[in-house]
């Protein structure tokens, strides 16, 4: 079965931090990270592009860490510093061959 699989979002304080891990099923890699709050579209928060160099969202920059294993199954972000701004569903982009397919998403919350 073709799909990629999120875990790690919950409830945090803001300033808090939350490790998301994103594990793709045989033949299919994990690129990157998305997120979609209520209401907006979904935008990009860090991606391994084919070149394997690192693109983050200016959001991003400073405070989350995308990295993944050597076999490129798992991909995870880490996410320090969060604010209430960065409360959304997470999302996980992978390739299967030259197809885009997407997780079921996990929800981060960044509340007091």
């Amino acid at each position: 079965q073709v799909q990629l699989v999120e875990s790690g979002g919950g409830l945090v304080q803001p300033g808090g931090s939350l490790r998301l891990s994103c594990t793709g099923s045989t033949t299919v890699n994990p690129m990157g990270w998305y997120r979609q709050a209520p209401g907006k579209e979904r935008e990009l928060v860090a991606l391994f592009n084919r070149d394997r160099s690192i693109k983050y969202s200016d959001s991003a920059k400073g405070r989350f860490t995308i990295s993944r294993d050597k076999a490129w199954s798992t991909l995870s972000l880490e996410m320090n510093s969060l604010k209430p701004e960065d409360t959304a569903v997470y999302y996980c982009l992978g390739l299967y061959g030259s197809a885009s397919i997407w997780g079921p998403g996990t929800q981060v919350t960044v509340s007091p």
